[in-house]
């Protein structure tokens, strides 16, 4: 154990005696599966988001519902319609393992309320209010365990269409067909819901839960939820996308399209309110959507995702992709055809990036640093470079090789700066991986 896995221990350890409020499950202890399942989240650093429902069949993003202000019994025909004969959980899941990911994130329900499993909760499900009658959460999961991939699910706090999700939030008020329920009979349905998603899908790696953020004051009751899913699989891990520091009771912390700390996107978390004890994620999409967007002209290169990807690493966290499959259940060739490319680049370069923590200089647009025991990889970032070269931090260096080629490579230093010699053929376009072998 290095030093700062030891410190999160004791700091994960620590944090339950210290005072708690509302809405935070009281002295959290996590189990030594918690804690080993952290350990591994921590190494996987790259995994694919999957937001796929009804709302796929519209072409238009995951929020359709709310952007076109669509009636409950408008969009109860959805479902209906909704018969993907073309998914295979098997191709899904050797995408996700050719392209170099570790783990797998699928939304079980999302905003609109649908749920893609078989719900005994509620008969709004696929496998009760489509032609298609497929358990699809069922066929991930068994695809998964097949292939050593973990599961992950997106759960969503939020829903347009339950009558007890009430008071209603800042989202969905346009739906004019929504209903006034019981706030505590939603939170009884949403418990009965994870419960099945944590009993009937075999271990589940992580809960992804999103929505806080429409109705931030309400009493979401994370006391009762994050002690049932520890209850249920003591190793699951919890995030919560509030966009606020973590709570009691969850185990790593995203950042929705932005790098931690960061707030490009508007969706940003503060400085302050990164944790410094549990596991991070940065989230983001291939083409600017999240659900399947027929008119998507903006679809990221490979270049562009390894970066991102690289510059996560830098930042201490994973980084998790998203696709929004289309309606006949197959992920766009475009995309997998990319995935496979960035799948090409971990083979030859995944050493620096599996396994690593953030490196002793912070990422900038020209390096990037990750380390791993007593070596430290730096990422020189673009072909364009004349010189390379890191500040001196005083390292204790052994030897410098190239992660390309694994030929040894000269370096000097002065007061300021170790300067290394990289032959104009070791170059790389995206970026020129160093390691630095420490005494």
């Amino acid at each position: 154990m290095n030093k700062r896995h030891l410190f999160l221990l004791l700091v994960t350890l620590l944090i339950p005696f210290y005072g708690t409020t509302q809405n935070e499950i009281k002295k959290y202890i996590p189990s030594e599966e918690n804690l080993k399942a952290r350990k591994w989240f921590e190494a996987a650093r790259f995994g694919l988001f999957v937001h796929w429902g009804v709302y796929s069949i519209l072409g238009d993003g995951e929020w359709v519902m709310n952007k076109k202000n669509i009636a409950k019994k408008t969009y109860e025909v959805l479902p209906s319609l909704f018969n993907p004969t073309e998914f295979d959980a098997n191709e899904w899941v050797k995408i996700a393992k050719n392209a170099g990911m570790k783990y797998i994130t699928i939304t079980s329900r999302h905003h609109d309320g649908f749920s893609m499993f078989n719900s005994k909760t509620s008969d709004y499900n696929i496998v009760s209010k489509t032609p298609y009658k497929k358990d699809i959460l069922k066929e991930l999961s068994e695809a998964c365990q097949s292939e050593g991939i973990k599961l992950f699910f997106y759960y969503s706090l939020l829903d347009w269409y339950q009558d007890d999700y009430f008071p209603r939030g800042k989202t969905g008020n346009g739906i004019t067909d929504r209903g006034e329920g019981n706030w505590e009979d939603y939170i009884k349905f949403m418990k009965d819901q994870l419960k099945e998603l944590l009993t009937n899908y075999g271990p589940i790696a992580g809960i992804w839960l999103d929505g806080h953020w429409d109705k931030k004051d309400a009493n979401w009751h994370y006391d009762e939820i994050y002690e049932l899913i520890h209850q249920l699989q003591p190793s699951c891990l919890i995030g919560n996308n509030h966009h606020e520091s973590p709570k009691w009771g969850e185990d790593f912390q995203m950042f929705e399209r932005d790098y931690p700390g960061k707030n490009t996107s508007g969706f940003g978390t503060a400085y302050d309110d990164v944790s410094t004890y549990m596991p991070l994620e940065v989230c983001e999409t291939i083409n600017g959507y999240w659900g399947f967007k027929y008119k998507a002209n903006k679809h990221k290169s490979a270049k562009r995702i390894i970066l991102d990807l690289i510059t996560s690493a830098g930042y201490g966290s994973n980084f998790l992709l998203n696709v929004g499959p289309m309606p006949n259940g197959q992920i766009q060739h475009e995309h997998v055809a990319t995935l496979m490319e960035v799948g090409d680049w971990l083979r030859r370069n995944g050493k620096a990036i599996y396994d690593t923590l953030a490196g002793p200089f912070p990422p900038s647009d020209s390096m990037v640093s990750t380390i791993k025991e007593n070596k430290i990889f730096i990422h020189f970032i673009g072909s364009d470079r004349k010189t390379f070269v890191i500040p001196n931090k005083n390292l204790n260096i052994e030897s410098v090789i190239l992660l390309k080629s694994k030929k040894s490579i000269d370096f000097s230093v002065n007061s300021n700066w170790i300067e290394f010699s990289i032959p104009n053929d070791e170059i790389d376009d995206i970026a020129t991986i160093i390691q630095i072998n420490l005494f």
